[in-house]
């Protein structure tokens, strides 16, 4: 329940607003003056403050600039009889959240309390989310394989930069966690790294997920959204699969890196933003580009440092590092003995063939700890792994020659034809 503390020397208007906002299901607590105020806002969190301007001790200008330095989250509302224009945007300037004349009205002092929460929710909410993505732990990029020397090379190099990066990798390949590294590695790394599943929002939902919503601005919009935008304000935004976002995404999208602004949907006003961006995706752009479903303009504005990040089938030489790797952090989230592998297992491991590429890998390396005996041997990668991998299916052969749905399909066809006309089919 809201919090409302009501500050004015008069006791009759604290008691008139106390009726009126305990009526409304508010919690009211009061103060007559300005130190006691100041009092109040450093023994309890409140939500919104209505404050008088002309008062003893301690007036609300006074008051107002205290709090801003104790608290300049809470929004304030300053009341006065004895205001004017000057006075109300003196009140603004010092950081007010609105002001409003005595006699009040009413109705506007209750809708400019309820307009005051939504912003202390965002607020609360921006916060929430940004303590979050501070406290997710960066993984360590694991290998000494010339590919990822090369890669670790680049992070170096390109992280304490503002470029914007393009990571280009097959899924499970460690786009995620790359992109991390050039967050911690930079000078945004105070702020929140923000991430984005491009593949994983619906196309209608992906611009109020970026940009944010004014409250009312589509059906089920009930109340004011901060986008990823806002919410990676001096920090980084990455954006995942971004070869799956739409192309009227992406226009805005290609608009907010030309401007360094944002219009959240259903606003008219332009917010400046400063984020650095950092993208992957598993497609080939440029063939997205020559079919039409991304912007070339995009890609260029992305594309000023590109990363490849290779297969693990093209870096076997990494799992023996990399099954280590994870066999240890696995046995210390299970509370476990630490599990090692014998020479003959990560010989098994380097045969096996890694379409799931390091994701597939931690699944099986955690397979083997919780089925296995003691040392992980060749015969738990026989017993435990083989039966789920091995050589690709037919089916899995052919998908991974072809990239995307309809090439496969017009080789489908050929082949089809082609057995057809032999009197075959």
């Amino acid at each position: 329940m809201a919090r409302i503390l009501v500050v004015d020397d008069e006791q009759s208007i604290r008691n008139t607003l106390r009726d009126i906002l305990e009526f409304e299901s508010y919690i009211v607590d009061e103060a007559s003056d300005g130190m006691d105020c100041l009092a109040k806002v450093k023994q309890n969190n409140y939500d919104v403050i209505i404050m008088d301007v002309k008062m003893p001790k301690l007036d609300g200008m006074e008051a107002l600039e205290k709090i801003q330095s104790i608290n300049p989250d809470i929004p304030i509302v300053i009341i006065s009889g004895h205001g004017n224009i000057d006075t109300a945007v003196e009140a603004v300037k010092k950081g007010a959240f609105d002001f409003i004349q005595k006699p009040m009205d009413l109705n506007r002092l209750l809708i400019t309390i309820r307009n005051a929460m939504d912003k202390s929710s965002l607020i609360v909410e921006k916060k929430v989310l940004q303590r979050k993505v501070a406290k997710t732990q960066v993984v360590s990029i694991v290998g000494s394989s010339e590919p990822i020397k090369k890669i670790l090379e680049t992070v170096e190099t390109v992280a304490p930069t503002e470029a914007r990066v393009l990571i280009n990798g097959k899924n499970g390949t460690g786009k995620e966690l790359i992109a991390r590294w050039l967050h911690e590695k930079s000078n945004r790394r105070e702020n929140a790294i923000v991430e984005v599943n491009c593949a994983a929002i619906p196309s209608e939902l992906i611009e109020s997920e970026l940009f944010g919503h004014e409250k009312g601005s589509f059906t089920s919009a009930h109340k004011q959204r901060l986008g990823k935008f806002e919410l990676a304000h001096g920090g980084t935004l990455f954006l995942d699969e971004i070869g799956d976002m739409s192309l009227s995404a992406q226009a805005k999208v290609l608009r907010a890196l030309q401007e360094n602004k944002i219009t959240r949907v259903g606003g008219e006003k332009e917010l400046s933003v400063d984020v650095r961006i950092i993208a992957a995706t598993n497609k080939d752009l440029r063939k997205e580009i020559a079919k039409g479903n991304f912007r070339e303009d995009l890609y260029h504005r992305l594309a000023v440092i590109v990363l490849e990040v290779p297969a693990l089938d093209d870096r076997k030489e990494d799992i023996p590092e990399l099954a280590n790797h994870f066999a240890k952090i696995i046995c210390e989230e299970y509370n476990m003995p630490l599990k090692t592998f014998d020479d003959n297992a990560i010989e098994a491991l380097q045969q096996n063939n890694w379409t799931g590429n390091i994701r597939e890998l931690r699944n099986v390396v955690e397979r083997l700890i919780i089925l296995s005996k003691d040392q992980i041997t060749k015969n738990d990668v026989d017993v435990f792994v083989k039966p789920f991998s091995g050589k690709k299916s037919v089916v899995e052969e052919l998908i991974s020659r072809y990239d995307s749905l309809e090439e496969l399909q017009d080789y489908i066809k050929q082949e089809y034809n082609a057995l057809k006309k032999s009197s075959l089919v």
